[in-house]
């Protein structure tokens, strides 16, 4: 019996998933766990294993297509298994939303009880990738995220690789054989979203799949939540004087300001549980463990990869793992575990100059901390003006769960832990 090769969910919060690279060709061999594609998620690039032995008789989506969870994108049979049904029906599924009807592509649709529960209806056949095509003249190369990521780090410009994905888009294996044949470096074009349209003066970006969910949830949070927000200014010399310390012990325990930051920060809501919470619309659930969401910018977005358990690290382990998320994360190398199960969120635009701002809950969380730039300001201290290292944070929170005394006694905490560093090192 056929196998049919559905769109996953390969993220906790995954509705539509963009199809980067099929691994597989048709009249491949493969069996259970094979990869076959790899699949743009809201977060990662991931892999989209066989469920079942054969040979893949059909792929019905193209290289770079974004399709809902659900779609039948492929189906694995016997080299003489007869799937004209299968592949009838993605026809006449296409025909069906080509309709304006705007509930049917994600109204679930009955099947066959050996089928998995979370099925939604066939998607239109699609041709084979169509063969390479060079860029057209005067417009930027598209290509597919994993293609970018490469050609940077190989130094390879885009306006000189041949596409053979759809519409002559680049995609991975183009960046190999250029590789392989040796092409020089070239000056980079600094957009890193490949243009669908150019008209006239402007140019318009298809979104990818991390930024509709961005879009998504800060829709969900910056309207339905009542926020409030509180501002402090705390004073870093003491952190300065630690981080020469720490540094002095030799280059593994050498830490960054955001690293205190982030060890007080898990510190203070291990104090503080009313903090560490989610909104869950009829309770309130506060947690017993602090799992530390990290804010970190990729081209296509923020995601928050998560410390777990951070309020019972170190602080060097902290820095170690907050170093290798983030690598992570611009790399779309993370998995789902990796991001999801944050109790609270960090934001950090310091490194980028920013002195202060305001943060957007990342929901269920029940607030955020926002986190400006570490500068040198003229205080008075003793009745005499002194230059010290000054930060300030912006914690945003949610009304529904927190008064306006509950976040102050927060910060009141944070600021004892970040202004005494010692208490994070005992």
């Amino acid at each position: 019996m056929a196998t049919k090769i559905f769109m996953e969910a390969l993220s906790p919060t995954m509705e539509e998933g963009r199809l980067v690279k099929w691994l597989k060709n048709e009249g491949d061999a493969v069996k259970s766990g094979d990869p076959l594609a790899e699949v743009e998620t809201d977060k990662a690039i991931m892999e989209l294993v066989a469920r079942g032995d054969g040979i893949l008789r059909k792929r019905l989506v193209n290289e770079g297509d974004a399709k809902p969870v659900g779609t039948l994108v492929g189906v694995i049979g016997t080299a003489d298994e007869n799937i004209d049904e299968l592949v009838g029906g993605a026809a006449a599924a296409a025909t069906a939303s080509a309709a304006p009807a705007p509930a049917a592509a994600s109204a679930k649709s009955p099947e066959p009880a050996t089928e998995p529960p979370t099925e939604k209806p066939a998607v239109p056949q699609s041709p084979s990738p169509s063969a390479p095509q060079p860029p057209a003249s005067g417009s930027a190369a598209r290509s597919s995220p994993v293609a970018r990521k490469m050609a940077a780090d190989n130094g390879l410009n885009l306006s000189g690789v041949s596409g053979s994905g759809p519409a002559g888009r680049i995609i991975k294996r183009d960046i190999e054989a250029a590789m392989a044949a040796g092409q020089k470096s070239g000056p980079q074009t600094t957009d890193h979203r490949p243009p669908s349209t150019r008209e006239g003066d402007y140019q318009d970006l298809p979104l990818t799949q991390i930024r509709k969910t961005i879009a998504k949830r800060l829709s969900e949070s910056i309207g339905p939540i009542p926020t409030f927000y509180l501002t402090a200014e705390f004073d870093l010399e003491n952190a300065a004087q630690l981080r020469m310390a720490m540094a002095d012990l030799g280059p593994e325990f050498k830490v960054s300001f955001n690293d205190i930051i982030l060890k007080a920060v898990a510190t203070a809501l291990s104090q503080h549980p009313e903090v560490n919470a989610h909104w869950l619309g009829d309770k309130i659930r506060q947690h017993n463990r602090v799992h530390l969401g990290m804010a970190v910018a990729t081209d296509d977005g923020l995601i928050v990869p998560v410390i777990f358990d951070a309020d019972t690290k170190r602080m060097s382990q902290i820095s170690a793992e907050a170093k290798e998320l983030a690598g992570l994360a611009r790399s779309r190398k993370l998995k789902s575990e990796q991001y999801t199960g944050s109790t609270f969120s960090v934001s950090n635009l310091g490194m980028f100059g920013i002195e202060q701002f305001t943060a957007i809950i990342n929901p269920p969380e029940t607030a955020i901390l926002a986190i400006g730039a570490v500068e040198d300001k003229v205080v008075i201290e003793k009745g005499e003006q002194v230059v010290r290292k000054r930060l300030r944070v912006t914690m945003s929170c949610d009304h529904r769960a927190i008064d306006g005394a509950v976040g102050a006694k927060f910060l009141v905490t944070l600021r004892r832990l970040i202004e005494n560093p010692l208490m994070l090192v005992y």
